[in-house]
């Protein structure tokens, strides 16, 4: 939880399309904050800053701690990001503040551990990564860095599923199935390269 990233924002001077306009003139994404038992506070992001965020992905399941000067920080998600017809670029967003007890949809990193010592691996197969990352419930207070995958017992041609990761207490994968996470591919044709050697070493001869 204390990796939750920062987002900058000022407090918006008037509300309406006129406001609202002038805040972009400025350079700036005009935007509403809600939730939370508080009043709605209209704010403006820095342009720039917003696109950067956004052009990382996962904008709308990334949790953020907002930062707003003469308010306190507060944990939001973003529920609505509106944009240009044309151009595509964000021209007004929606931030909705949660509370630590609230339930939240996010994306979680997987970290495999144990390449090193995975038998798989040195017999020389090939980590497949189908997921490096996994969409879970969980609290927002409870946030967790990521989730991790041991690689310590995989063999060749394993195939490693969700349910092989034991999640943080209280979280839940959004999909309802053992989703495939990654693999250990075996190196093409060693299949065939091994029967050939065994075709030769079982023929002994007349001896």
């Amino acid at each position: 939880a204390d990796k939750i990233p920062d987002l900058h924002a000022e407090v918006r001077a008037g509300t309406g399309k006129g406001a609202a306009r002038t805040a972009r003139r400025n350079g700036d994404v005009p935007g509403i904050v809600y939730g939370g038992g508080a009043d709605p506070l209209p704010i403006q992001i820095n342009f720039n800053k917003l696109l950067t965020r956004l052009r990382k992905g996962q904008f709308m399941s990334t949790l953020f701690n907002l930062k707003v000067e003469g308010h306190d920080d507060v944990r939001v998600i973003c529920r609505g990001i509106q944009r240009h017809v044309v151009k595509d670029l964000p021209t007004h967003i929606d931030l909705m503040r949660l509370k630590r007890t609230s339930r939240v949809k996010i994306f979680i990193p997987v970290e495999f551990l144990n390449e090193d010592t995975c038998p798989g691996l040195k017999k020389g197969g090939t980590l497949t990564v189908v997921r490096n990352e996994v969409e879970l419930e969980v609290l927002a207070g409870d946030i967790p860095e990521n989730i991790q995958l041991d690689l310590g017992a995989a063999e060749m041609g394993d195939t490693l599923n969700l349910s092989a990761i034991t999640l943080p207490e209280g979280a839940t994968s959004v999909i309802d199935r053992d989703i495939v996470i990654a693999s250990i591919a075996e190196p093409r044709g060693v299949g065939a390269d091994d029967e050939e050697t065994v075709g030769v070493e079982g023929q002994t001869g007349p001896d």
